[in-house]
């Protein structure tokens, strides 16, 4: 270890801004075995190890890197497995440069960090291509008790995964035909190739976990199912919608045609992706193919957008953001990965109003220079306009990339004891992660609001452990698990003996 002092830092090798704007696969292979060594062993195992203390998983870091600068790669998986659920995924789109790179004691002293996620990559992608990836096995059998989980995405497969390593019969239900959430239809290959979503997928599946796709709780169509039936069938219920509702930009002009929603455009690359019939993106109204594509917006969904209009075959790329470079949410390594492939970055920019031509198609973005004023309640520079500082560019296609809010939840799942926050996100208890509804609880974005998908994992597996805590207990006090609401037995002996 300690090579940092004589081993320069590396990322594997991009591929060509001009090749790799032409398909969806990912910019960057995984590392060589040597260099993925040489890599490793730059970590200063430091006495307080910061990039531990900065991942929301406390993935044992210096730990793994040590293991895998050694050649002890399968020791080094089941290290960084124990306590992350999907580390391949985290090592190619959590922000390192925000979280554990950013705050490497080596990154601090000049020397540049320890490439973490791209040694987390190549360790998990080995352990696959090795065959260590074991099949999912319960330890115990608690199959008398059932656990609804909403929403497949990265916090409900965490926690239906976890449930089910403990014995519980897992039940996972979303409203789309595939499972992973926004891993799946959110995030464009170019950052997270789908099969690697499928495989976890299918490991779950093959482990005993049930998936219900093409459900919707709430919802009126044939097959799916209301809040309180999910009671009735399940002792447990986990609320892991995210947040899918995206936030108006609400300008003059919003209503044009060819000003979309950025969830609605991924959804529909990614859709596209594999294969399926996608009529919006057939007839033009959800793809840039040879249009003049402005982006609004300055986070990663922003970022996703305008590669993936690069790949789609734009005339032009814009992201427009109405603060500088250095307040972009968005990740700096993405930042420099779109400007590689051609983005152009209209920096301090807002959007006032959205023009047509006598069709009713967007054809102008009509935009005013800003300026960065006094903090605002989050401690940032608020923007303000810049007088007289007016311009236009040209638009075919404008995606509001804004951000998310929550649904209401409250009105769709018809619960109207199902306590919300003031921003709509479902109230939680801290540790326990449970709702104002006994049995009922709910972890990730639709507690703390959009976020990254590394804290969606970190809640799925909190509220795992205190689901089992709460299962046991309610085991224990009635002798065999009752549905909630008092509903019928599902079948299963209910004197079964609890592992």
């Amino acid at each position: 270890m300690l090579s940092f002092t004589h081993k320069s830092q590396a990322y594997p090798a991009k591929r060509n801004p001009a090749d790799r704007a032409g398909d969806f696969q990912e910019i960057s292979p995984s590392f060589l075995l040597a260099k993925a060594e040489e890599q490793a062993s730059r970590c200063s195992q430091c006495g307080v190890p910061f990039c531990q203390v900065h991942c929301p998983l406390q993935n044992h870091i210096p730990d793994w890197l040590k293991l895998a600068a050694e050649g002890r790669l399968r020791e080094a998986y089941e290290l960084s497995n124990s306590t992350s659920t999907m580390p391949e995924i985290c090592g190619r789109i959590c922000p390192q440069d925000r979280l554990c790179e950013g705050n490497c004691v080596i990154e601090q002293s000049g020397h540049g960090s320890v490439t973490i996620g791209s040694v987390e990559k190549f360790i998990t992608d080995t352990a696959w291509k090795e065959g260590w990836v074991e099949p999912l096995t319960p330890v115990a059998d608690r199959s008398t008790q059932s656990v609804g989980i909403i929403g497949a995405g990265p916090a409900g497969l965490t926690a239906a995964e976890l449930l089910r390593v403990r014995g519980y019969d897992v039940h996972v239900y979303d409203r789309h035909d595939r499972a992973g959430g926004l891993l799946t239809y959110g995030i464009p290959g170019f950052k997270l190739e789908k099969p690697i979503v499928t495989r976890r997928v299918e490991r779950l599946q093959a482990g005993g976990i049930h998936f219900h796709l093409g459900v919707e709780i709430g919802g009126s169509g044939e097959g799916d199912l209301s809040f309180d039936t999910l009671r009735q069938r399940h002792q447990a219920i986990l609320i892991a919608t995210g947040v899918y509702k995206p936030r108006p930009l609400g300008l003059d002009g919003s209503g044009h045609r060819g000003v979309v929603k950025a969830l609605d455009y991924l959804i529909a690359s990614n859709r596209k992706g594999f294969g399926d019939a996608v009529p919006a993106f057939d007839s033009g109204a959800l793809s840039a193919e040879g249009r003049n594509v402005v982006v609004i917006g300055g986070g990663d969904t922003a970022m996703d957008c305008v590669r993936t209009a690069v790949r789609q075959g734009a005339a032009s790329v814009t992201c427009m953001y109405r603060r500088d470079r250095a307040n972009m949410p968005g990740s700096a390594r993405e930042v420099a990965n779109a400007e590689e492939e051609g983005v152009v970055f209209e920096w301090l920019a807002g959007p006032t109003a959205f023009t047509a031509d006598s069709e009713g198609h967007v054809r102008q973005v009509q935009a005013a220079r800003m300026r960065l004023g006094l903090p605002d309640a989050s401690g940032r520079r608020a923007p303000e306009p810049d007088p007289g500082q007016e311009f236009t560019l040209p638009a075919d296609l404008v995606i509001e990339a804004l951000g998310f809010d929550p649904e209401d939840l409250q009105s769709a799942f018809q619960a109207p004891d199902l306590a919300v926050t003031r921003w709509g996100t479902v109230r939680a208890e801290n540790q326990r992660l449970s709702t104002s509804i006994p049995g009922v609880f709910a972890a990730g974005d639709i507690v703390r609001g959009a976020s990254l998908v590394v804290w969606a994992i970190r809640e799925g597996r909190d509220v795992a452990a205190a689901m089992h805590a709460w299962l046991k207990s309610e085991a224990a006090q009635q002798g065999a698990a009752a549905p909630l609401s008092g509903a019928v037995e599902t079948g299963r002996s209910a004197e079964r003996e609890l592992a």
